[in-house]
């Protein structure tokens, strides 16, 4: 779910038939980007003509371990898992429970968008798709990071949540969306998201290792741990640096992207995939005419050259399926999806002219590997001469974050350290917004505290920037930092808070800028 722009650059397409074998040397290649990189570890899967032909990991899945990662070492997937949710609904059509095109207060009567028009003509197809009329990510300050709320109960919050635009009228990527179709799922089949998923997706679909809940990955032995980059090196040995045994995403939003798979496991849904819904095995998970659905692009997404190096992956047309990006490059198709929770990224992409399938997952957010090696695999396979795409990345990335570290610093250099207007006791209180809950702030001997109270662990100091701006440090340094700006009335009363993330980079999952926090009075409810 994390990250998704970092993951959503289009993938290099020929038309050139596919080749019998991966790479050779890709072994040692692999190993080698792998070190120079930092992650802990990594897996790859690949699939050509319905055979497995890669399925294996290397490094390990937990720095300062020496377990090794292999073929059944499970990793979290990110966004990769709204396919899967897809999958999921597209079972239920299957069974004649549910159609692609129902209204979801259909099968949801109690179900609210912002707008009343909206909510009466919203479908299913439509929450998957990102064409809400929602803001990029609006909604996920909820369950990012480890919301406490309830699925039924966030799906409510929606009512609260002002549009950023028309429905249907542009792309904008969001996950609290597949969060209601989670809950969709529960009313139309009378089994939990994680139930349905377990046991009609993952089980039936013969990928034995996979898991949609938090228990099950953690009573996994043979799990890679998610990891951090802190002070510019991948950690693996103090706090916030492994992150694997927390609630990196709240519940409510396991169908937006709570699996953890194997690259056996992966291997598996790439067959199923290229294979139209049809088991290796023999049998189907869901039919022929479904999987045409969810590969059917609905969503037109806007094309923005890419710099540099990587302008060649540019495509000439990019839209959004069900759980699918579908793009182009000189005419042939690529169906693919990126995927990121803390520490943990990955890339799944289908050459469906070419019957191929390649997935790769790595236990630390160093995109220049994964996207390296993701890119290298398809140029193989399509005929073309390599073109050193680990390389390109890897400019891109250091280019990115040394840009966001550049435009931090020029800020942070020049506050004009005036204020605050009041002691720091009258900025105390509860602040409330419609659709994400109460936000406290307290005064002590140490100066301003702030608790985000939807969000278990989400608490630090304010400290002061400028004027009547504040800027938190969170106790967890893996929440990303946010100014705090208190507006007062005509009284010297505050009477709203909005905020801002402080680095320019920040991951669009925090989206602080859609909070409009006001103050609770004194024994209201």
């Amino acid at each position: 779910m994390k990250l998704h722009h970092l993951f959503a650059l289009p993938l290099l397409a020929l038309g050139a038939p596919a080749l019998a074998d991966p790479p050779a040397g890709l072994d040692a290649k692999v190993e080698a980007l792998r070190k120079a990189s930092g992650a802990p570890g990594i897996a790859v899967a690949i699939v050509e003509h319905g055979k497995t032909t890669l399925a294996r990991g290397w490094g390990v899945r937990k720095l300062g371990e020496a377990a090794k990662v292999d073929a059944d070492t499970i990793f979290q997937t990110g966004s990769t898992g709204k396919a899967f949710t897809a999958t999921a609904i597209a079972i239920l059509v299957d069974q004649g429970k549910i159609g692609w095109d129902d209204k979801v207060i259909d099968h949801m009567p109690w179900f609210r968008m912002y707008d009343p028009w909206v909510t009466r003509e919203m479908t299913v197809r439509d929450l998957l798709v990102h064409h809400s009329g929602l803001g990029l990510g609006a909604g996920d300050l909820l369950f990012v990071p480890r919301g406490s709320l309830s699925r039924k109960e966030t799906v409510k919050r929606l009512a609260w949540i002002k549009p950023a635009t028309s429905f249907r009228s542009g792309y904008a990527y969001d996950n609290i969306l597949y969060t209601v179709a989670g809950q969709l799922i529960e009313e139309v089949s009378g089994k939990t998201w994680e139930e349905f998923m377990a046991r009609e997706v993952l089980k039936r679909g013969g990928m034995s290792d996979a898991t949609a809940t938090y228990e099950a990955r953690w009573a996994t032995p043979d799990r890679a741990f998610a990891h951090a980059r802190v002070g510019g090196v991948v950690r693996g040995d103090g706090p916030n640096s492994v992150l694997d045994e927390r609630e990196e995403l709240g519940r409510a939003a396991m169908p937006a992207g709570g699996l953890a798979l194997s690259a056996r496991d992966l291997a598996q849904w790439l067959k199923i995939q290229l294979g139209h819904g049809a088991l290796p095995g023999g049998g189907r998970l869901f039919s022929e005419a479904q999987a045409a659905e969810m590969w059917k692009g609905v969503t037109v997404q806007p094309i923005t050259q890419y710099p540099g190096s990587l302008a060649p992956l540019t495509p000439k047309f990019s839209t959004y399926a069900l759980g699918w990006e579908v793009e182009d490059y000189r005419g042939a198709r690529i169906i693919s999806h990126g995927g990121g929770v803390f520490g943990s990224i990955t890339h799944i992409i289908l050459l469906p002219d070419q019957e191929v399938g390649i997935a790769v997952v790595v236990n630390s957010e160093e995109v220049a590997l994964l996207r390296g090696v993701a890119h290298m695999l398809v140029d193989h396979y399509l005929g073309v001469p390599d073109q050193d795409w680990p390389a390109r990345f890897g400019a891109f990335m250091t280019q990115r974050i040394e840009g966001g570290k550049a435009a931090l610093a020029g800020v942070k250099a020049a506050p004009a350290k005036i204020g605050p207007s009041l002691s720091l006791a009258r900025y105390a209180g509860t602040y409330r917004d419609a659709w994400y809950g109460d936000v406290a702030v307290t005064s002590g001997a140490d100066g301003l505290r702030i608790d985000f109270k939807t969000t278990p662990r989400m608490a630090g100091k304010l400290v002061h920037w400028q004027y009547d701006t504040f800027v938190t440090r969170f106790d967890d340094k893996a929440i990303e930092p946010a100014y705090v700006s208190f507006a007062l009335d005509a009284e010297g009363r505050v009477e709203r808070v909005s905020m801002k993330p402080e680095s320019p980079i920040a991951d669009f999952s925090y989206d602080y800028k859609d909070l409009d926090l006001r103050p609770v009075a004194e024994g209201a409810k």
